[in-house]
Parts: structure tokens; sequence; C-alpha cells
């Protein structure tokens, strides 16, 4: 009998790890949640020496992130193609080979062939997607398990397709937001890099010629040492922004860091209000369409805290998880970690009261992704005279300081 590999949730929300005897992916499964275990992947024990088809020959460019082969909106686009076909009364392995073939991305086609391949030896879709954990998420897989479980596996994906594409909408907003900023940024290095290597340097000559060593302003002397030290220290100057950059990666990856840089990033000043709008909206779509689809309260805050993209919000979602497996509500401990805004918790609470917390959740998520349109519009209009504001006041300061000795000199000819 085959042995398959799994790892599961218990009602407290640890993880389990083990192996079982079964027939079929479909039947471990089934053995797990018999056991008042919820399953989160199952995978049978691979043979030594055994040929694990277009699975194996994915595995290398699976596990390494730069080479995640499918964007996420050619997964949304599956996942709505998927969700319409199961609807319209298509089996799902006739569904998955009419999706691979209509694939252009080689190897998202691959990915869905072996999901077929699968399905044909008698795996669920789930267990199938669990072999390929770099294109179908935690979030994804346990809302395809909780579709299997309760027949609604079509109804499901279409939560999940739209939970996609919501995702993607305030993920573009944000995006869009920081695109002109960082754009003018860029010419505004490139204008200043100008200056200090081929403009300052000839002004520095001239002081030099016609001050004959008198001493120059501070503010002269400190903009003609910026232009030295990017002239001839250009080398040392990048490996100094390089190592900045490396060390801030590393700090970032520590716990400590990673909470002290994501608690930053709310509190910057235009930016802030946008990321922390677009954090809660991601967290009560995610909440609220793991719930809707049957997802456990336990293991759906679980995978909300890993999908949320800020550990301080990940902290606060911890503690809520530790404070509701104790028997608490949800609103309460949300609301003591002083992370959320006072209208997200009270919405929640009054979903807990009337038995509608993922209705509720969704209506959370879609009041604040609507404040991230508004947000980004507001911005769009601030960010403008800010950034003209910031590139006048570089640019004159130099000019200021290359003025300064001009000054000194009409005099001293007068």
């Amino acid at each position: 009998m085959p042995v398959f590999k799994y790892t599961a949730l218990d009602a407290t929300g640890a993880k389990k790890l083990g192996r079982l005897d079964a027939d079929d992916a479909q039947q471990a499964a089934a053995a797990l949640r018999a056991q008042g275990l919820f399953p989160t992947a199952v995978a049978p024990v691979e043979r030594a020496g055994g040929d694990t088809g277009a699975t194996g020959r994915m595995a290398w460019a699976l596990s390494v992130p730069f080479l995640r082969p499918v964007g996420a909106r050619e997964l949304a686009v599956f996942t709505r193609q998927l969700g319409t076909l199961l609807r319209a009364g298509m089996p799902l392995l006739k569904a998955l080979e009419a999706l691979a073939r209509q694939q252009r991305n080689e190897s998202f086609r691959r990915v869905v062939e072996g999901l077929a391949g699968s399905i044909k030896t008698g795996d669920t879709l789930s267990a199938a997607m669990a072999r390929h954990p770099r294109v179908f998420d935690r979030l994804y897989l346990n809302m395809i398990k909780a579709g299997e479980a309760g027949g609604v596996l079509d109804g499901v994906l279409d939560r999940l397709a739209r939970f996609q594409e919501k995702s993607l909408h305030v993920r573009g907003k944000v995006v869009a937001a920081m695109v002109y900023p960082a754009v003018v940024l860029s010419v505004a290095l490139v204008i200043l890099a100008g200056l200090l290597v081929y403009v300052v340097p000839k002004f520095q000559q001239i002081f030099a010629d016609l001050l004959k060593g008198a001493p120059l302003p501070p503010l002269t002397q400190a903009v003609l040492a910026v232009s030295d030290a990017v002239r001839h220290q250009v080398w040392l100057t990048f490996g100094v922004v390089l190592a900045g950059w490396i060390g801030f990666r590393l700090f970032r990856r520590t716990e400590a860091g990673a909470r002290l840089v994501d608690t930053l990033v709310v509190k910057l000043p235009l930016f802030g209000d946008l990321f922390l709008k677009a954090i809660v909206a991601r967290f009560g779509r995610t909440l609220g369409t793991l719930l809707s689809s049957g997802v456990p309260i336990l293991p759906a805050l679980l995978i909300t805290r890993d999908t949320c993209g800020n550990a301080r919000v990940a902290a606060a979602i911890m503690r809520v998880h530790e404070r509701v497996k104790e028997g608490a509500p949800v609103a309460r401990p949300l609301e003591a970690t002083h992370v959320f805004p006072p209208m997200v918790t009270s919405m929640i609470e009054v979903g807990e009261q009337s038995g509608q917390l993922p209705e509720m959740l969704n209506k959370v998520a879609d009041i604040y992704e609507e404040e991230v349109d508004n947000a980004v519009a507001g911005l769009s209009s601030l960010i403008e005279p800010v950034l003209i504001l910031f590139l006048a006041l570089i640019v004159g300061t130099i000019v200021i300081a290359l003025f300064l000795p001009i000054i000194r000199i009409v005099q001293l000819l007068s």
C-alpha cells in the first residue's frame, strides 16, 4: 500500500507532521480529517530512483524564488477559467486538460499537465497542487481543500478568483502610486550626478585661478568635497551604498529588524496611511474568503498571518490567534493589538454577534480597497509639488554654493 507524508493542523492550530498508509491521497486526507486534523499537504513518499515526471523536472525551477514560472495575474485567470468550466458541468480532468492546451507559458502548461496527470491517478486537486508550492500557496491549497470537503469546488474557485483579482487591483494601485516619485527621483539623481561630475569641477578650476588660495564658503567646500568623492572615489561610494543595502536586507530578515522596518513603513509621511489601508484590505479579504470557503478560524488566522506582508501586523494576528484558541472572540484581542483601526474591530464585533463574520470581513475589505483608491488619487496630486520642492532644494543648494565664490570674485575685481 502506498505511503503518504502529510502536514496537518489540529484543533488548536498546531502543525502536525507524519506518514500514513492509504490507497490514494484522497483516502489519506479523509483519514486525517477523521482523526480531527485539518490536512494542509498530502503527498506520496517518492521511491528511491523513481521518476517524478513533469513535476520532478520542474522541481528545481519551482524551488528558486526568482524562477517562479507563474505570475499572479496568470494564476488568477486560470482560477477564474477553471471555476467557470466546473460550474458549466465539465469534469475536472477534462477542464484541466483544456486549460493546459491553451497555456502560452510553457512552465505553467507543464504544471497544469502535472495536475491533470495526478487527477488521472486518483489524487485530489489539492494533493496535486501541493506538489507545486511555488505556484499554489497555503491560502490557495486550504481553500481548495475546503471546497473539496464541502463539494463546492466551483464556488470556492470563484471566490478565490475574486480574491486574487481584488488583491491585484490593490497592489496595482499601490505600485502606481510609487512609480511617479521613483521615476522623478531617478531623473533627479542623474541630473545631480551630471552637475557633480561635469559642472562643479569646472567652477572649481575657476575658483582656484581667480581666488588664488582664498578660503571658500563652507557650503561651497561641502559641495566640492561631494563632487570629488563622486568623481575620484566612485567605487568606494558604490561599495558603501551596496554594503548599506546588503546590511539593510540582512537586518530586515531578522525578526526584530522586520518588525522595526514594517512599523516604520506604516508611519511614513504620505505613504504610511496608504500602506496600512492596503494591509487592512488584504487582511479582511484573506480572512473573509477563507472563512466563507469553510476553513476553520484557527488555520484561517495562521494563513492570514503568513500572507499579510507586514511583520508587525503578523505578530498582532498571532496574538489574536492565541486568544481565539483560548476561547475569546476575534474582535476584542484584535482591538487590544492597537494595530487595526477602531472601525475595523467594531465591524468585526458586529459580524461575530450577528453570525456574519465572513461577510463583514469582506465588507471591511471593500471599504479599505476603496480607501486605497482614494488615497492614491490624493497622493498623485500631492506628490508632484513635494517632488518639485525637493528638486528645487537640491539644485538650488548647488547653484548657491557655486555663486557665493563668484560674488567674492566680483568684489575682488571691483
